[in-house]
């Protein structure tokens, strides 16, 4: 009777092993079944969470004990700056067993991601045909249509019979099974693209009918090199749930889902909302190089001490004013934040608009329209609140009219400037989303100082009393 009692002990101490420590422990010992029965049990989001936790070591070491397949089904949940750091830390060969069980585009997100050499020799080891599909995607911008577009597609000739098409997927049947097969793309002899034939139109047609008389001639398809921002318009113009892509010659090169490029839209924003708080060498988690994340985040906030600088330089010129009325050293932190706060409203509204394509980069007369009249009424709104303050904690209504106009204006100040100027920047090639860090935040500070101490010293003798 003990013997049994003791598993069961066994059992409740190890429940209250953390799942990551179990995990590290099962790859330490090389337990692969036990390791595999693990992230069986696991949801996606617990994967995400507990790979997350683990070492670099750990990491390599888990996605070696596993199986390429689910190895890849591991690597296609979490982050692709977390899996692409682990499977730079395994053997090459490994890694390309790994990278033949992933869709082309996301094989090709990890490589991007690793040193040049490593990517190198793990494509030295890869088949030649998933070698070549992630070296034509490598060309390519992460951001464009063919960065973003897989190259497993069904393509036939335009000479055979609908039955010829599906006699050849049968015969294929192992190489399509994992595609995302929902069109049937036509080519002429140089792999020019000649149409489109939709599966059901495929399965519910004669079967010696022709495929030239099947196909969709002509159809819509998006250039390799397209941005981002011109793939989201085709989408949402288009209720298709891929697009054919074609190189500069016009042949067809991949398959762009819209999946895909949601998924690119969602980064994008993810990434804009990090670098304008500050975080803007790309994306970061706490499980990267401590130097790496302190290099990255003090190459923002050594700019900002230089601006900040610049801003309380105006409260020099001011010196006098401000200690003839100390009260006006309480309202400039609140003016400045408040400023502040209104115009990353202004920066976050417009950088969605720029991500989802509702506006284009020169319209910034209506953004400032808009802008300014929104802020022309939360101004008067704000600036009546805090006159109230001043004025019932002084006694004096000057203070009160001082501050609240200050911050008024400085409110539709600060929505028209994060409002145009990630447009601004977008029309010239930098990034928007840095409207919000340094350039916003000195802007309205500036401005917030200049025109508080401005009007005190307008209305000095009035303060006095």
């Amino acid at each position: 009777m003990t013997e049994p009692d003791a598993e069961v002990e066994i059992e409740a101490d190890h429940s209250d092993v953390p799942a990551w420590e179990q995990m590290a422990e099962y790859a330490a010992t090389s337990q692969s079944e036990e390791l595999a029965n693990q992230l069986d049990g696991l949801s996606d989001a617990e994967r995400i969470h507990i790979f997350a936790r683990l070492s670099a070591e750990d990491r390599g070491r888990v996605l070696g004990l596993l199986d390429a397949e689910r190895a890849a089904e591991l690597l296609e949940t979490v982050p692709d700056a977390v899996a692409g750091r682990a499977v730079e830390g395994l053997e090459p060969g490994t890694a390309a067993n790994i990278l033949e069980e992933l869709p082309s585009n996301q094989g090709a997100d990890l490589l991007s991601r690793m040193k040049v050499e490593s990517a190198e020799a793990i494509l030295a080891e890869t088949e030649p045909e998933v070698a070549a599909s992630v070296r034509s995607l490598l060309q390519y911008e992460g951001d464009t249509a063919g960065g973003l577009m897989i190259t497993e597609f069904v393509a036939v000739p335009e000479w055979g019979t609908a039955q010829d098409v599906i006699d050849h997927m049968r015969d294929e049947v192992e190489r399509y099974a994992d595609y995302p097969v929902q069109y049937v793309y036509v080519v002429g002899g140089g792999g020019e693209l000649l149409g489109v034939l939709p599966l059901r139109d495929l399965l519910l047609a004669r079967r010696q009918r022709a495929v030239e008389s099947l196909m969709i001639r002509n159809p819509i398809c998006v250039p390799a090199r397209a941005p981002l921002e011109e793939v989201i318009d085709l989408f949402e113009n288009h209720a298709f749930v891929g697009m054919p892509v074609v190189d500069e010659g016009g042949s067809l090169v991949g398959v762009l889902l819209r999946e895909d490029v949601d998924e690119a839209r969602m980064d994008r924003a993810d990434l804009n909302a990090l670098k304008a708080r500050g975080i803007v060498g790309g994306d970061e988690l706490r499980s990267f190089p401590l130097m790496l994340r302190s290099r990255r985040r003090l190459a923002w906030l050594a700019v900002n001490i230089v601006l900040n600088i610049a801003a309380a330089s105006v409260i020099v010129i001011y010196e006098q004013t401000l200690q003839a009325v100390i009260a006006l050293a309480v309202f400039l932190p609140i003016i400045s934040d408040m400023s502040g706060c209104s115009g990353n409203q202004a920066v976050a509204v417009t950088l969605r608009e720029l991500t989802l394509g509702v506006t284009k980069p020169n319209e910034i007369a209506r953004v400032l329209f808009k802008e300014s009249s929104l802020g022309l009424i939360n101004g008067v709104v704000l600036g009546l609140l805090i006159g109230a303050v001043a004025w019932v904690w002084k006694g004096s209504l000057a203070l009160g009219i001082v501050v609240g106009a200050a911050l008024a204006l400085n409110t539709v100040v600060a929505v028209c400037i994060g409002g145009a100027v990630p447009m601004v920047l977008s029309r010239i090639g930098a990034d928007p989303a840095l409207a919000s860090g340094p350039m916003l935040t000195t802007i309205t500070d500036m401005c917030g100082f200049f025109l508080v101490l401005s009007f005190a010293t307008l209305m000095l003798a009035q303060l006095a009393l």
